[in-house]
This record gives structure tokens, sequence and C-alpha cells, in this order.
């Protein structure tokens, strides 16, 4: 059945044309959007954009019809808190993009800038149905220098075409543990900065001429990073907050509130202790739900449960992959999540279109709606479930390669070990 289904894919592709008419028919669609699901669904796709989905829609004459007849279509997977597209071999440093070790440069950085769309992790990733990520920037130590701020987030599409979606789609800061030992070595000194920092940018915002002309005061940080920081202050770019421990929380929470900024907690693993004060406050959370082991004193109170307490209080979560090679395992996080009290529905939007409202992107991407970007999985069955694996995978109204190198190898030498004699070592 899957293989039938690859090989009328490649023939219905095999000439792509940019205004190319898709019809994927017959299958379960969860739509992720108002509309809900169709059993017996149908969604079409022209010019690379959603035209229609419903249970009583007909193709248009003309259309490439995919059967999706016994299978699930859902939205293209969005991964969060990754590095794709920045990063190859993470102890081969010319491969790593991730970072800035530049005196001057923290706010600043952009991760767009790297970005690599023949890195061999994404196929790898497309392959476990994410179509989109945030390529989200991290800290590189610098001896002797403060860095407060890892730089600005991107959201990207893994189609192998030019990767950039949208830059700046947040600022990533670390508070806890580690922003305390960035800061000076504890949690209060890091609180002072930020306030202090600010503080600074509205007033670098208000004198811009006065700075040119050398009439202001010295700032803490350079005009580039106090440019980067101002959609932050005035509440245009999120807050991308790494932050485990409950009392931390509760100061972002409180820096937030006093600075007008629109926050973003990632990890959170004490998160729950404090999920009602999270949902009041209207922040979303990006986590890891299988992270349960107390590794360090800021995650005494981590549970599996995070996910679900998190999701009853009302507070909006995404869940992230196991890193940036293993970022394909997201969805098997938010099945870990399901077996940990969290609803079906509730771990699927975790990974579609939640990440998409978290991060300002819903009006492209994330449901299944008309007008939408056409980034369509159809999975053989449960998308959650291990052993699932898609049939076919569209982005941007596109079929994609259903291969990664790690596939390739598979074909290359697995003939010759299944020739093997029995008993012998290949």
């Amino acid at each position: 059945m899957i293989r039938a289904l690859l090989i009328t894919l490649a023939l219905a592709f095999a000439a792509p044309a940019a205004a190319e008419t898709v019809a994927i028919t017959g299958g379960r669609v969860i739509t992720m959007g108002p509309a809900g699901e169709f059993e017996n669904g149908t969604v079409v796709i022209t010019g690379g954009r959603i035209v229609a989905v419903g249970a009583n829609v007909t193709p248009p004459d003309g259309a490439n019809i995919i059967d999706a007849a016994g299978k699930i279509v859902t939205p293209g997977l969005v991964a969060t808190g990754t590095a794709l597209g920045l990063v190859e071999v993470r102890t081969v440093e010319a491969t790593d993009d991730r970072a800035t070790g530049a005196r001057g440069i923290s706010a600043a950085f952009d991760a767009a800038y790297g970005l690599n769309p023949d890195s061999l992790l994404i196929p790898v990733a497309r392959l476990g149905g994410i179509t989109r990520a945030i390529a989200t920037p991290a800290y590189k130590d610098r001896d002797g220098t403060e860095l407060l701020f890892a730089g600005q987030a991107a959201a990207v599409v893994l189609d192998g075409r030019p990767m950039l979606m949208q830059r700046g789609v947040a600022m990533v800061l670390g508070m806890g543990d580690a922003g305390a030992e960035r800061a000076g070595g504890s949690r209060g000194s890091e609180l002072v900065a930020l306030r202090a920092i600010f503080a600074e940018v509205r007033d670098f915002k208000a004198r811009r001429a006065a700075y040119d002309r050398g009439e202001t005061r010295d700032y803490l940080l350079s005009r580039a990073d106090m440019e980067a920081l101002i959609p932050v202050v005035d509440g245009r770019m999120p807050l991308l907050v790494t932050v485990d421990r409950a009392a931390d929380i509760r100061d972002a929470l409180a820096l937030a509130r006093e600075k007008g900024l629109k926050l973003i907690l990632e990890s959170a693993s004490e998160g729950w202790r404090v999920a009602d004060e999270i949902a009041a406050a209207g922040v979303p959370v990006i986590l890891t739900p299988v992270s349960n082991s107390p590794a360090s004193f800021e995650t005494l109170g981590a549970t599996l449960a995070n996910a679900s307490r998190l999701a009853a209080a009302g507070v909006v979560i995404a869940i992230k992959g196991n890193g940036n090679h293993r970022e394909r395992e997201m969805r098997y996080n938010a099945g870990n999540a399901v077996a940990n009290g969290l609803s079906w529905n509730a771990a699927l939007a975790a990974i579609t279109i939640n990440p998409a409202r978290i991060f300002g992107l819903a009006g492209r991407i994330g449901s299944i709606e008309p007008g939408k970007e056409g980034d369509v999985v159809i999975w053989e069955s449960d998308p959650l479930d291990t052993l699932t694996r898609p049939a076919a995978i569209f982005i941007r109204g596109r079929v994609q390669p259903m291969s990664s190198r790690a596939t390739e190898l598979r074909d290359r030498y697995l003939p010759a070990l299944l020739q093997s004699a029995p008993g012998e070592k290949p």
C-alpha cells in the first residue's frame, strides 16, 4: 500500500510546476483548525497553498489525486528549540553556527544568517513529519566576557530551498543557573543587569540622535545589541527565556510584567508548580515532556506530568524533540505526554498549531485551512505512535523525497548484509 502510494506520488510529480494542484482524498483529515476533523476528507492544494478542505470537497479537474484512504492526514509538524540548519556536527566547530563569541554581539546575533538548507540533518527530521522549525541560537562560552543574550531565533522551512521563513521570531535569554553564571555568578546580578539593560534600551531609543553625537553616557551594551532589543522592549518580539526552577519562573514573569515584555518560557521543568501563575500571565511554555530526572537543584521538581498539568491549567504548550540530531522524536515525546495525562488532541496541537501560534506564524502554518501554506503529512496510522511513518510529506504543496543520508546508506549496504551466509559475518 505504502509503496503504491509512493509510486503514484513519483509519477504525479515527475514534472513539478509552481501552480500544481494536489487533491489528497479519502483520509481522516485532522485540520487542527476550527473545522476539526473529517473522517473521509479531501484537502486541495494549489500553487503551494491550501484552497479547500472538507468532507464534501470535489477535486478540481486536472488535479493530481492522492488516495489517502485508511490513513491520517495532519498539518506538517513544527519543531521548536532546535538548531536545524545551524549545526551539522557539534564537535566540528566549522559546522556549528549556533552561537557567537564576538564582543559587542549578543542580542544582535541573528541565526538567520547562518542557515544551511543542505544540512544532512534536515531530511532526517523531515522524515519524522517535520516541515518547519524555529532555528534557535545557543550560548558560546567566552572567557571573561558576559553574554546575557544568545541572539535572535528564525522560523525556517525544511524543503531544501532557501530556508528562511521569518527572522527575529524571538530573542533568546537564559535564566536560572546558567544565566546566573554568565551574569556574574548569581541570579540577583542577572536580574539587576537585565532591568538596567531594558531601561537603557528605552533610553537609547528615545535619544538615538544624542547617542550618535556622543552626548549620552556609555551604555552597557553595544549599539547593535540595543537596536536588536528595541522590538523586545516594545513588546513586538517575544523574549524566549530558558528557565526551570519555580522561583526563577516567577522572577521571569515578574520581569516581563514590570517591563511590558512578551514572554515565552522554555524547559520550565518545575512549571507545573506555578502553572496557574503562568496561565494567568498568558505565557506559553515550550518543554520536553520526558524530562523527569533531577539533574540539578533547579530541576528537583521535574515530572513526566509537567505537560498535562500545565495544559490543564490553561497554559499553551509546545513540545520539543530530543536535540538537533533527534528532532524526529518530537512526536514520540508528544505520545509520551499522552501516556502521562495529556489528551491526544492537545499533544498533536503541541507539535503543530501551538508552536505556530507561539511564534506568530499561525496565519501561515500549523493547521489545514484555506489560505495557509500547503504543509501536509499523510501518516500510515497514529502519528504519535513510534511505529508509524509518514506515507507522504508535502511542504508548500510540493511532495518531498522520502529519503535521507541514513536511508541511502541502508539501501547501499543492507542487500549485502542480507546475502551473507547464515552465521557468517558480512
